[in-house]
């Protein structure tokens, strides 16, 4: 094991230890022998299974069948969801063959950042995470299951999922994917048009095509932004059957594979001799894990925000410093766009998820002993990928090097020495950076501000032209309390016509760009966030800003004492409280976190 990954671990062991100590106590409390429902009465019980069908009715009142809660994303607007609509039933047929029971315990929302990136919705975004997560513990609720499958893909709606499915910690946790749309429109060229729309050379009608082209099928979108990085990130923290993150929909691989996840299920529950809840399964090395996975595959920045969420959710005290350590020893792995041009099909067919864990695990950079939904304790298994024999489902050892080095590395030879992820501090306050997808020429800016304190603000004066130089564009008010922290995606097409034209350009902002941003290098969420008067609050348009992405540091360069004196400005952002159901959201807003807290409105410990 590298030095570092132990010295991580073991002060993210030593920091958590209060906290996750009273975690594990409060699940050993609702740990008991035998079902849970023996704990009903006859009329709770009674509304539990009056649905169900004759023979289940006495399975469930004899008490000596597992129960297993279905709870599911699906919606059918969602490309990524839709194929979970025949999941319930393909589910509950697998665990009746295997002699248990399932119920489907619940739906939890599901939105597409897709949809309403730069548009009102997006507001309400990060904030469904923390729904999801109340929506799962309502579905739980009953106590009427020993185990449950969680049926989810995409950015909010997995970190949502787990953080609902740690607070019932006493039980068995199986995360199941649906898998990636086949590859579409290339990603270069769907850049491209993007660019040339946001110049006005192409048309609505050219660029709706090229963008239908791209997103075109049931399944996840192909490029590597947080939908993708969720999929990882559960598989290596050992919630997937191995191998099974990247199977596409509709598949008779994919069929058999969501069938070996609920029976899995049913072999991890109290009734049985393999009790694996999933508090025990999500301890601190496997949330180092999944940071290890972020940095190597070069993932998504909105961990960053979500892993800190999901860990404090176990009891563990996890920050971007621990971010920070890891980036420097943990090489980037892989490129898939935007950090290259391959989708995830063709990190799968390159070897996919087996292949990275192998290179990992030899080179002392992933923690094995973990536990696992695997058949057998630990990640070694997770270097192996499924294949079906004459109908059958069975594993096999994944390749021993990639199949196509130009998507997947080696530790000796990796596409760059570190994760790509870096904290950011100066005098401008603190922050992440992603310079996995940013070009070396491009990663250090100084330039003018132009200060904005609404997106569309942005946009327009692009259109006006006044962005023709460099700057680095500062965008306030962007954060949890402020609206919401909404993906800033929309501002990635004009400010990369603008570095494509020669411009030294950058974003600093306290709010989030999406998973699928790169080209362009920026500071973001930074804190304290402009609503509680952080630095950002006090520049000018005109004040010199030096960004410095390799070294981690963003800096004013006017006298400190000078900036120190100035008024910050907290009345000039716009209202966005209003329409589309934001007003509902304001005690969200009121009470969130910051971002390096997990931007939450859920107290996890005392």
């Amino acid at each position: 094991m590298h030095p570092v990954l132990e010295n991580v671990t073991t002060t993210i062991k030593e920091r958590s230890h209060t906290t996750r100590t009273a975690y594990l106590a409060r699940v050993a409390d609702s740990i008991d022998k035998g079902p849970y429902r023996a704990k009903l009465a006859c009329g709770n019980l009674a509304h539990g299974f009056a649905a169900c069908g004759t023979g289940e009715k006495q399975d469930l009142a004899q008490g000596q069948k597992p129960n297993v809660a279905i709870i599911s994303a699906y919606n059918d607007m969602l490309s990524a969801h839709e194929p979970y609509k025949d999941y319930p039933a393909i589910i509950k047929q697998a665990i009746h063959d295997a002699g248990g029971v399932a119920q489907f315990a619940g739906g939890v929302p599901a939105m597409c950042d897709g949809v309403t990136q730069g548009q009102p919705g997006m507001e309400l975004s990060l904030f469904s995470r923390d729904v999801i997560a109340l929506s799962t513990a309502v579905s739980l609720s009953h106590n009427m299951f020993d185990a449950a499958l969680y049926l989810g893909v995409c950015d909010k709606i997995v970190p949502g999922l787990l953080i609902g499915a740690l607070s019932f910690g006493h039980l068995p946790a199986v995360f199941v994917p649906a898998g990636p749309m086949p590859s579409g429109l290339p990603n270069k060229e769907k850049v491209r048009i993007r660019q040339l729309y946001a110049e006005g050379k192409v048309g609505r009608k050219e660029l709706l095509e090229s963008e239908s082209q791209s997103y075109h099928s049931p399944g996840t979108c192909t490029f590597y932004g947080t939908a993708n990085s969720n999929q990882m990130m559960v598989e290596i923290m050992g919630l997937h059957l191995p191998g099974s993150s990247f199977i596409n929909p509709n598949t008779p691989l994919r069929d058999e594979l969501t069938k070996a996840a609920a029976q899995q299920a049913l072999k991890f529950t109290a009734l049985g001799n393999d009790f694996r809840p999933i508090a025990h399964a999500i301890d601190e090395k496997a949330i180092i894990n999944a940071i290890i996975g972020l940095l190597a595959t070069g993932g998504s920045t909105n961990h960053t925000i979500h892993l800190i969420a999901i860990a404090r959710a176990a009891g563990i005290l996890i920050n971007w410093d621990d971010f920070d350590k890891l980036s420097k020893i943990i090489p980037l792995l892989t490129k898939i766009y935007p950090n290259g041009s391959a989708d995830i099909n063709h990190f799968q067919a390159a070897g996919g998820m087996g292949v990275l864990i192998a290179e990992l695990l030899r080179n002392g950079l992933l923690h094995e002993d973990i536990l696992t939904i695997g058949n057998h304790s630990g990640m070694t298994q997770y270097c192996q990928e499924p294949y079906l024999s004459d109908g059958q489902l069975l594993w096999r050892d994944c390749p021993d090097k990639a199949l196509d080095n130009t998507v997947i590395s080696s530790v000796s030879q990796p596409f760059a020495a570190g994760g790509g992820l870096h904290v950011i501090h100066g005098n401008l306050g603190r922050g992440v950076s992603k310079i996995s997808a940013v070009a070396e020429q491009h990663q250090v800016v100084t330039a003018p501000a132009v200060v904005f304190d609404d997106q569309d603000d942005v946009v327009a004066a692009f259109k006006r032209g006044e962005l023709e130089k460099d700057c680095i564009v500062v965008l306030r008010f962007q954060g949890p309390k402020a609206n919401g922290m909404p993906e800033l995606h929309k501002l990635t097409p004009p400010l990369g016509v603008l570095q494509d034209r020669g411009f030294k350009v950058a974003l600093i902002t306290d709010g989030r760009m999406s998973g699928a941003s790169g080209k362009v290098p920026s500071a973001i969420h930074m804190c304290p966030e402009c609503i509680d008067g952080g630095p950002l609050t006090k520049v000018q348009n005109g004040d010199v800003i030096s960004l410095n992405t390799q070294t981690g540091e963003v800096n004013v360069l006017i006298d400190q004492t000078e900036f120190d004196a100035r008024v910050p400005i907290l009345n000039s952002a716009k209202n966005h409280h209003f329409g589309m159901g934001r007003e509902l959201f304001g005690a969200f807003r009121a009470n969130a976190s910051s971002a390096e807290t997990g931007a939450t409105n859920l107290f996890f410990v005392d």
